[in-house]
C-alpha cells in the first residue's frame, strides 16, 4: 500500500470497516474482513487501532455525525422553530433502505457488550435529543410551542421517531419513510401545542432540499445532489 500519515490511514481503515459492515452488519465485522478489504494485514489494523470495537465505533461515529450535522444545518438554516422542527422530521426520519440508519440499530444491539459503541451511541444520541430539547424551547419561548419540559418533550418525540423507524429499516414492509414523518410530525404537533398539519405544511416550503440519504447516495456517484 501507499505510505499514507497515520491520521489517513485510520481513515483508510475505518472507510474498509464501513465498507465491510454494509454488507455483513456491524456486529460480524471483523479485523481480518477489514485486512483483507485493504489488501493488508490484521496486524495494521491493530497498529493504528487497540480493539475492533474501537475501530466499529469510529466508523458508526463518523456516519452518524454527518447525519446529526446536516440535520443541524438544515434546521439552524430554516426561518423559525415550526420551520426547524419540520425539517428535524425531514432529514432525521430514514428512507426505506436508508443503511445509515441499520447502523444505528446494529450499534444500538451491540452497546451492551461493546463499551467504545456505547460511550458514542450514547454520545451522540444526546446530541440528537440536545438539537430537538433547543428547537423547542426556542418555540416555547417565542410563544409558539406549549412544553412545560421541554427536555422531556424532546425525548418522547426523539423515542417515536426511532421506534418507527426500526419498523421501517427492520420490517421493510409494515410501514413506509412518509408513514414515519407523519405520523412523528402529527404526534409532535399534539406533544407541542400546534394545530393539525402545522409541520406538513412548513416542510412544504423546504421540499427542494435532498434529504441526507439522496445526499449520500449523490455523493457515492460523483453527482450534483438531487432537489427532486
Amino acid at each position: 500500500m501507499a505510505r499514507l500519515s497515520p491520521s489517513d490511514r485510520r481513515d483508510a481503515i475505518v472507510a474498509a470497516a464501513l465498507a465491510v459492515a454494509r454488507r455483513k452488519g456491524l456486529a460480524a465485522t471483523t479485523v481480518r474482513d477489514v485486512a483483507a478489504e485493504m489488501g493488508t494485514s490484521s496486524g495494521l489494523v491493530h497498529h493504528y487501532f487497540e480493539s475492533m470495537d474501537e475501530v466499529l465505533a469510529d466508523a458508526f461515529s463518523r456516519v452518524a455525525e454527518a447525519d446529526l450535522e446536516r440535520s443541524a444545518s438544515e434546521m439552524a438554516s430554516s426561518e423559525g422553530p415550526v420551520a426547524a422542527l419540520a425539517a428535524f422530521f425531514r432529514t432525521y426520519a430514514p428512507a426505506d433502505s436508508d443503511w445509515a440508519f441499520q447502523l444505528w440499530l446494529d450499534a444500538w444491539s451491540e452497546a451492551a457488550r461493546r463499551p467504545a459503541i456505547q460511550a458514542t451511541s450514547r454520545r451522540l444520541n444526546l446530541a440528537w435529543q440536545a438539537l430537538l430539547e433547543g428547537t423547542i424551547r426556542a418555540g416555547v419561548e417565542a410563544g409558539m410551542f406549549v412544553a412545560a419540559d421541554p427536555g422531556a418533550a424532546a425525548w418522547r418525540i426523539l423515542s417515536l421517531v426511532d421506534g418507527l423507524a426500526l419498523q421501517v429499516v427492520a420490517h421493510g414492509t409494515t410501514i413506509g419513510r412518509g408513514d414515519v414523518e407523519r405520523w412523528a410530525a402529527s404526534a409532535a404537533e399534539l406533544e407541542l401545542g400546534l394545530p393539525p398539519g402545522t409541520l406538513a405544511q412548513s416542510g412544504r416550503h423546504r421540499t427542494s432540499s435532498p434529504t441526507r440519504l439522496q445526499c449520500r447516495r449523490d455523493r457515492r456517484l460523483g453527482t450534483r445532489p438531487s432537489t427532486e
